[in-house]
Parts: C-alpha cells; sequence; structure tokens
C-alpha cells in the first residue's frame, strides 16, 4: 500500500473538519492528521520470533475560543465521529484559562510553496524475506567470535507516514515519508561475565542501508570488545563522547535553549541569547530541507514554514528553539520548531579520528551513557558510563561502572575538537566530541 494515495482523502477530512470547527463557534482552529503503515520482522537465535503488522490513523484537533483552547482527538473519521470530538474540544476550551500566548501562528508564517526533499522511498519487503535479512544480520554477528554466546535478536522494520496539518487561515500542507531499519543485539561470555552490545542502521531509503552482515558483525565486534570490564582511575581527565553519546550531549544543549524551559526558567541557559556557550571555531546549524534525511520537514507542527538557521554561531547563542507558543511567551518570533528540531548539524574543521584518539592522549572514550543525572536548571552533569580507558591515544581496555562528572556550561566551553566520524542516524548529526577537564570516577591508580 502506498499512504500517499490517501492524502486527497486526509486533505478533504481536515477542510471538513475546519468547517465543524467554525459551525461550532471556533475563532481559530487546527487540525493534525497522521497515518502510519509498518512492518516489524524479529528474529532470535536462528528462529523466526515476532511479524508485526501495524497500520494506524489519528486526527488531532485544537480549537481557540478568544484566549481559551481545548483540544481533542479519534481515530475514527466518521461524520459523527469528527462532530462529537470537536464539540469535546470546545466543551474543554470552556473550563480551560485564557491565556494571551494561545492561538495560531500568523498566517504569513506558513509556507507558499512545499519543496520535495524525497522522503518517500517504500520498500516493497515482505515478511519472508525480512526474516532472511534479520536471520543473516544475526548469523554474521554470531560468527564473528566463539565467545559471542546468545542473542538478543535482530529485527527489520519498514514504515511509511503520511501527515496532513491545516488550519483556518487556510493552510492546509501535507508530506509523506519512509524509515527503514535494521538492528542486531547480541551477548558475549567470558570468564569475567557477559556483556551485551548493538548496532542498527536506518535510512529513509533501504537501498542507503548498510547490508545486514556489516549489521550483523559490526554489533558482534563491539560486544566482544566489552568483556572483561576493568575500572577507570578516578581523576579529572579528557573524555571522548562516540557519536551517538555526542548527539546527546548536543540535545542537552538544545533543551536549554527551547523556549519551554525559557519561559518556565528551568534551564541553566537563561538570558543566553549572545552568549559564547561553545568555541568559537563551533556552529549548531539546523538544515531542514536536506533531501532524503532522516530529520527533513517543510514545516513544522504549528504549520510554520522551516528554514535553515545557526542556533550557535561561532560559539554564541545565535537562536533559541520556538514554537508559536513559547515564542508569545518570551515575546520573540517562532522559529519554525514546533515538535523538534530538523537535521542538526555541528560545523567546525573535523579532526581524523585517529588524530583525535591521539589529542585525547589518556583517557576515557565513551561509548554508553546510563542513568539520569542531568539537572537542567543547574547544568550539573553526572551519568554512569562505559566504554574503554585511552592511553597515549590507544585503547587500553574495556571500562565499565564509571562515573563522569561535570557543568554543562564548561562541558560546551571545554571542547577540544570533534571527529571526522558524524553519525547520520538521528536529528542530530554528532560526530565524536573531545572535552577535556571532567571527573571521572571510578578505582583510584591502575583501573584494575
Amino acid at each position: 500500500m502506498d499512504l500517499r494515495e490517501q492524502e486527497p482523502e486526509l486533505r478533504q477530512l481536515v477542510q471538513d473538519i475546519l468547517q465543524e470547527a467554525g459551525q461550532q463557534g471556533a475563532d481559530q482552529a487546527e487540525v493534525s492528521v497522521s497515518v502510519d503503515s509498518g512492518l516489524a520482522v524479529s528474529v532470535r537465535k536462528g528462529e523466526l520470533e515476532q511479524v508485526e503488522f501495524n497500520q494506524d490513523r489519528g486526527f488531532g484537533i485544537t480549537l481557540y475560543y478568544g484566549q481559551r483552547k481545548g483540544s481533542a482527538s479519534t481515530t475514527d473519521s466518521s461524520a459523527n465521529a469528527i462532530r462529537d470530538t470537536v464539540a469535546a474540544a470546545r466543551n474543554i476550551a470552556r473550563y480551560t484559562e485564557e491565556d494571551p500566548c494561545n492561538g495560531l501562528a500568523r498566517p504569513e508564517l506558513s509556507p507558499s510553496e512545499l519543496p520535495d526533499l524525497q522522503l518517500f522511498h517504500p520498500w516493497p519487503v515482505q515478511p519472508e524475506a525480512a526474516t532472511e535479512l534479520a536471520l543473516s544480520c544475526e548469523a554474521a554477528g554470531l560468527a564473528v567470535d566463539q565467545r559471542l554466546t546468545n542473542s538478543d535478536g535482530a529485527q527489520v522494520t519498514t514504515n511509511q507516514s503520511l501527515r496532513v496539518y491545516g488550519n483556518s487561515h487556510g493552510f492546509v500542507g501535507a508530506y509523506s515519508g519512509t524509515r527503514h531499519g535494521l538492528s542486531c543485539v547480541l551477548i558475549a561470555e567470558d570468564d569475567a561475565g557477559m556483556q551485551r552490545d548493538y548496532w542498527y542502521t536506518v535510512a529513509r531509503n533501504a537501498d542507503d542501508m548498510d547490508n545486514p552482515a556489516a549489521v550483523g558483525e559490526e554489533a558482534g565486534r563491539r560486544t566482544i570488545q566489552r568483556l572483561s570490564p576493568r575500572k577507570a582511575p578516578t581523576g579529572t581527565f579528557p573524555v571522548l563522547f562516540a557519536p551517538p553519546q555526542a548527539a546527546g550531549l548536543v540535545g542537552h544543549l538544545m533543551g536549554a535553549i527551547s523556549g519551554g524551559a525559557l519561559y518556565r526558567k528551568a534551564s541553566f541557559l537563561l538570558d543566553s541569547m549572545g552568549r559564547q556557550v561553545m568555541p568559537e571555531w563551533l556552529s549548531l546549524v539546523e538544515r531542514p530541507h536536506l533531501p532524503g534525511c532522516l530529520g527533513s520537514a517543510a514545516f513544522d507542527a504549528d504549520g510554520v514554514a522551516t528554514r535553515e538557521k545557526a542556533f550557535v554561531d561561532a560559539g554564541r547563542v545565535a537562536s533559541y528553539v520556538l514554537s508559536t507558543y513559547s515564542a508569545r511567551k518570551l515575546q520573540l518570533e517562532t522559529t519554525g520548531n514546533a515538535g523538534g528540531i530538523y537535521n542538526l548539524d555541528l560545523v567546525a574543521p573535523a579532526t581524523p579520528y585517529q588524530q583525535l584518539m591521539q589529542q585525547l592522549g589518556t583517557g576515557l572514550l565513551v561509548t554508553e551513557l546510563m542513568g539520569q543525572g542531568v539537572n537542567s536548571v543547574t547544568g550539573d552533569y553526572s551519568r554512569g558510563a562505559a566504554g574503554f580507558w585511552v592511553e597515549n591515544g590507544e585503547i587500553s581496555y574495556p571500562v565499565a561502572e564509571v562515573t563522569i562528572a561535570g557543568n554543562l556550561r564548561d562541558m560546551y566551553l571545554n571542547i577540544e575538537a570533534i571527529g571526522d566520524d558524524i553519525d547520520y542516524r538521528g536529528n542530530i548529526r554528532a560526530p565524536s566530541v573531545l572535552i577535556s577537564g571532567l571527573t571521572i570516577a571510578g578505582d583510584q591508580g591502575d583501573g584494575g
């Protein structure tokens, strides 16, 4: 099934819902429709474990009566259900407080044209073929080393989505997308115990995914590397965050400059516009219109056109992350980021990975973070970690049960370099990031 075939019907339903909202007295209204269809096939230890099909459709309706707001949702698109859902949103609005920041974005902020971002690449894989792909991935991983004694399985997923948004200003926009993935989780064991690790690939176009054998082999290699971990020395050392962990670190900064955190005064970066928060050689740039990328979108959840912008320019905060509502709370203009950020890149001179390891010298390479020890108000950072102890630029031994601590304000300013190993599998497209002067709590002395 090609979900794009439903777009004309859904556009008409959005128009019908907006008309019903007007008939029920709404001053303004907006409607979001989401349709998803997909397949997930899981295998474990050489056998098929689960085949799951999903198909979902839902309507979110928000009405504004003056400065009062009411929202309701439904999965039923019949005329009676739509009328009842609009009435439910109207009744909710009657009992809410007036909020001068409520309301639609200004109509001129919606896109006049929708670019073709090439996000839709259906993969007509059948369950039998998906099963074979998953089995070959798992088998390739288990074959890496005889110490790979068990598996948590491999999974193949494929998903189509269609989003339609419309509001009473007259804007109706739609975009469709696909997302395909393959993952593998393996378990290794030696005399010191068991370790688990994984790897995955994900893309809009199935042709852009890594092949199953490569995914399995990488999962196997990463799992074997973790065997017989030791404790790291205790002290102050540089830390190299691997790309997925570096993306999370950048995510904390984006959360701190998001409108919701700022107007609630729940951020360690209050009133930070123009303030230096990173080295001057580093910028954070959002590029929402990159063709075929996972984080691309032509408009946000408020129907506001997305655009390329720097959130951090030459180390200084150049823009907050704002929706229509949070922008009004801060007496600013929306940045088109209702619902999140889109293709955020770290723009800086890239250091080749081996050179980055040499620059790390003696310190910790973090490949996993655990716990929730991040205080968004103070910036205090304390996380459990696992990875590798590095001596003279070379991996010496795996480490586990390590705590790394610092303050995010200092950590961002103390970024020494970024790598050339960008991970494109998420909305924050980060490479490895090297930070100096973090506190590492492990065993004192030799790390044994």
